[in-house]
C-alpha cells in the first residue's frame, strides 16, 4: 500500500511540472511584483498561497487535457494547452486558484498512436480522488474541473456522481464548453470536425500558434470511415478507432484565426460565468452534507 501511495504521488509530482509553466503561461499569470496575487498554485509563496485561497474564496480550477495525437500538424497536448489558456485568462477576469496542469485521463481510443499517456481506469480514478482530497487540505472548498478533452466526457461525470459514496468536505463541479452557435461566430467550412479539425486548430492558432504546422495538415486524412454498422443506441469501445483510425477527424487546414478568436473569447467568457456562479453557489456543499447524513441511516429517510 505504501509503496502506490509514492508511486501517485510521483505521478502528480513528477509528470505534471513538465507542462505546467510555459513561457506564454508566465506572462499571462498575475506578478506579485505588480501587487497582484498570481493565480498559478505553482507560483504562489506559501504566505500568498493562504491570502490566495481566501481572494478566490474556496474556488480553484484544474485544467484537465490529455496527451495524444492531434492529427499531423498539432502537438501532443494540444487539449492540455488550450484548456490552461481558456482557464488563466478566466482567471484573470474571474480571480481563482489554478492547479498545474493535470492529463491523467481517459484516452485508450489512442494507445496505437505515438506520444499518447494511457493511464489504468484505476489511475485515473484514485489519482484524480487523492488529487481533489490534497486541493481540499489545502482550503479547495469549491473545485470546478475544467475538460478540455472529448475523451473525458464521460469519466469526469462520473468521478463527480462517484463523490457521494462517501463523506467529502467539498464540492467537485465539472465544466466542458462546445458551443459552436454563437451569435456572429464565423461559418465553419466543414461538418466533419471532431479532433484536430478546423475548430481545433482554430484555437490552437490563437493559444499556441508557433505549434501549429498548417503546412501538414493534409497529410493524412481525417475523413469518417464508416467502419460500423450499428444502431445509434449501440455503444462500443472500439467506434472511435472504427471512424478514425488516423486519430484526425475533420481537415485542420481550414482552420482560420478569426474562427480561433472567437470562440477562445466565447470560451473564456463562459467560464468566468461558471466561475462565478460557483462562488456564489451556497446549496451544493448543505445538500451534499445533507445527502451524507441521510445515506448514513437510510431506513430514517421520511418516506
Amino acid at each position: 500500500m505504501h509503496s502506490w501511495k509514492w508511486m501517485k504521488i510521483v505521478l502528480i509530482g513528477a509528470l505534471s511540472a513538465g507542462l505546467c509553466a510555459s513561457a506564454q503561461e508566465k506572462t499571462e499569470s498575475a506578478s506579485s511584483d505588480s501587487g497582484k496575487l498570481p493565480t498559478q498554485w505553482e507560483d504562489l509563496t506559501g504566505p500568498d498561497f493562504i491570502k490566495a485561497i481566501h481572494q478566490a474564496q474556496g474556488v480553484c480550477l484544474l485544467p484537465f487535457g490529455i496527451l495524444e495525437k492531434h492529427g499531423p500538424h498539432l502537438p501532443i497536448g494540444t487539449d492540455l494547452i488550450n484548456a490552461r489558456w481558456v482557464v488563466l485568462h478566466s482567471a484573470a477576469e474571474e480571480y481563482a486558484v489554478v492547479f498545474p496542469a493535470y492529463y491523467f485521463g481517459q484516452i485508450d481510443e489512442a494507445r496505437h498512436q505515438p506520444g499518447t499517456m494511457a493511464y489504468s481506469r484505476h489511475i485515473q480514478l484514485d489519482l484524480l480522488q487523492e488529487t481533489t482530497d490534497e486541493m481540499s487540505r489545502n482550503g479547495c472548498r469549491k473545485i470546478l474541473i475544467v475538460n478540455g478533452h472529448g475523451g473525458n466526457l464521460s469519466l469526469l461525470p462520473y468521478f463527480a456522481q462517484t463523490e457521494l459514496q462517501q463523506r467529502h468536505d467539498y464540492v467537485v463541479y465539472v465544466y466542458w464548453w462546445d458551443n459552436r452557435n454563437g451569435p456572429g461566430r464565423p461559418k465553419q467550412q466543414t461538418t466533419t470536425d471532431m479532433h484536430a479539425g478546423e475548430s481545433e486548430t482554430s484555437h490552437t492558432l490563437v493559444t499556441r500558434p508557433d505549434l501549429v504546422h498548417m503546412d501538414r495538415a493534409n497529410e493524412e486524412s481525417g475523413a469518417d470511415l464508416h467502419r460500423l454498422h450499428l444502431p445509434g443506441d449501440v455503444y462500443t469501445g472500439i467506434w472511435w478507432y472504427a471512424r478514425f483510425p488516423n486519430h484526425y477527424s475533420g481537415d485542420g487546414s481550414k482552420a482560420t484565426l478569426a474562427l480561433g478568436e472567437y470562440d477562445m473569447k466565447a470560451w473564456v467568457a463562459d467560464l468566468v460565468t461558471a466561475i462565478r456562479a460557483v462562488k456564489a453557489d451556497d446549496e451544493s456543499l448543505k445538500l451534499q452534507n445533507e445527502f451524507y447524513n441521510e445515506a448514513e441511516h437510510p431506513l430514517d429517510t421520511p418516506q
